[in-house]
């Protein structure tokens, strides 16, 4: 007997469709069988009035897993916790840790999880499931955990810092995807894979016991990417046969481009309103 999985884009970047808002940002709402599971918020400005047009209902989600501990992917937490009611989140302990970067001007800038998002994670409600190693959110429905790092190519994607002096670099080891099997391979969801989307996939593959991955969608920090990084990301995903792409947020409008123009007939949109959906075993 199989299932219907049902994934739809409620924060990015771009939006399409009447009434629909964009964002710098990204959320995802997962229908896994009988579970709802929310993946990131996006900044909060626009979650809660894209749900209500995308029909989607906010406060009967399950549960709630954040890619990384970013303001982008994080800023919406106070809606999607409103209320009492008990909930679970999914989170590395490192994303909930002080971030910064810095601007053009080179003064420094916070990235973290903002004040409010922070204390609604902290509500009594709040149940924390740390995600220090592989963790399933659902059945078959699973968090990677850290990303091992072997690929080299591949960065955080950018210059993160720890501390406001931008000293000490952040590694970002609270940057996370999900997946889950799907007839026709595994299914990946990133928030923005600062890890590298190679990692990511070599890992997801080492964990499903080399499946084969049919779709990647999300965020792949290729924004600020070489030349060269790019071409080695599209030289590995050749080599696997990914049927579908969905880059979005981060990926960067040369690395998009790049990406559609290597994988004709493969790639899709993935601005709010995009709906995938998926035959699961």
């Amino acid at each position: 007997m199989t299932a219907t999985s049902r994934i739809t884009v409620l924060a990015e970047n771009t939006a399409q469709g009447a009434g629909l808002l964009g964002e710098h940002g990204l959320a995802y709402w997962i229908e896994w069988n009988e579970k709802r599971v929310l993946l990131d918020t996006g900044q909060g400005s626009v979650l809660v009035g894209n749900a209500y047009k995308l029909g989607v209902p906010l406060r009967e989600a399950d549960a709630l897993v954040l890619s990384h501990g970013h303001y982008d992917h994080t800023g919406g937490l106070p809606d999607a916790l409103r209320g009492d009611r008990p909930f679970e989140v999914f989170l590395h302990p490192a994303a909930m840790e002080p971030k910064f970067a810095r601007d053009r001007n080179r003064s420094p800038r916070e990235i973290g999880m903002p004040f409010p998002a922070q204390k609604a994670v902290r509500k009594a409600s709040v149940r924390v499931q740390t995600t220090e190693a592989p963790t399933a959110v659902a059945d078959r429905l699973l968090v990677t955990g850290p990303v091992p790092r072997v690929t080299d190519f591949e960065d955080t994607g950018g210059s993160f810092f720890l501390d406001q002096r931008c000293s000490k670099p952040d590694p970002l080891i609270d940057d996370q995807a999900m997946f889950f099997d799907s007839g026709g391979g595994t299914v990946v969801l990133l928030g923005c894979a600062h890890s590298g989307v190679i990692n990511t996939l070599r890992y997801v593959r080492e964990l499903t016991g080399g499946k084969p991955i049919c779709a990647v969608l999300g965020g792949m920090h290729l924004v600020q990417a070489s030349p060269e990084r790019v071409v080695r990301t599209i030289e590995e995903l050749r080599q696997w046969d990914v049927s579908l792409l969905a880059p979005a947020h981060c990926t960067g409008m040369a690395a998009t481009t790049a990406l559609w123009g290597a994988f004709p007939g493969r790639c899709a949109p993935c601005g709010v309103g995009s709906r995938f959906t998926f035959q699961c075993p």
